[in-house]
């Protein structure tokens, strides 16, 4: 496989791409990338989870068991469960977010589209995101999933990294603009 964009040169790089493999060979891309965007939500949404993968604290083997029995509540497929089980025993489990995050451009890429990251003050609503993905399509000429995350620190306005460009509509940016144009 080759090196996407240099995916494959980080840590959770060489994950994601083994993930992928696997998911690929397997014909469930899919189920994983459901999986993985559940686990991701799960990160965002419970404390308790989010502990569990970031705890320098907690061993291999309480890490491995709690894995074991929050994939079925979870709802996850046996090969994001066996993918997690492993980064539990190899102590890799505080690499999720950014497997997580590589696994989906490996995805997007495999499916002939471009991944955006979207970085917003609130959350986005599905209109918002869908007027946001078509503008992204009309200016990339391909189809565009994005990666959502919201920071209040930017006031409001948007932060949109699609490869190494970076649209910077932020108003934390505007404001700091206009402060160092005032300074002269």
């Amino acid at each position: 496989m080759e090196n996407s964009g240099g995916i494959q040169a980080s840590l959770s790089g060489r994950y994601a791409t083994a993930l992928f493999a696997l998911a690929r060979d397997a014909h469930t891309l899919p189920q994983v990338e459901a999986s993985l965007a559940t686990v991701r939500a799960a990160l965002d949404e419970s404390p308790d989870f989010k502990a569990l993968t970031s705890s320098p604290l907690i061993g291999r083997k309480d890490a491995g068991k709690a894995i074991a029995a929050t994939a079925p509540v979870l709802g996850l497929d046996a090969t994001t469960t066996s993918f997690l089980g492993v980064l539990a025993e190899n102590r890799r489990l505080n690499q999720l977010p950014a497997i997580i995050r590589a696994f989906r451009q490996l995805a997007a890429q495999h499916r002939g589209e471009t991944t955006a990251e979207v970085v917003s003050a609130h959350p986005l609503d599905a209109a918002q995101v869908d007027a946001l993905k078509q503008q992204l399509r009309t200016r990339t000429g391909r189809d565009v999933t994005v990666d959502l995350s919201v920071d209040p620190s930017l006031l409001g306005g948007l932060v949109v990294k699609i490869g190494s460009q970076m649209i910077d509509s932020s108003i934390r940016t505007r404001l700091n603009s206009l402060a160092h144009a005032m300074k002269g």
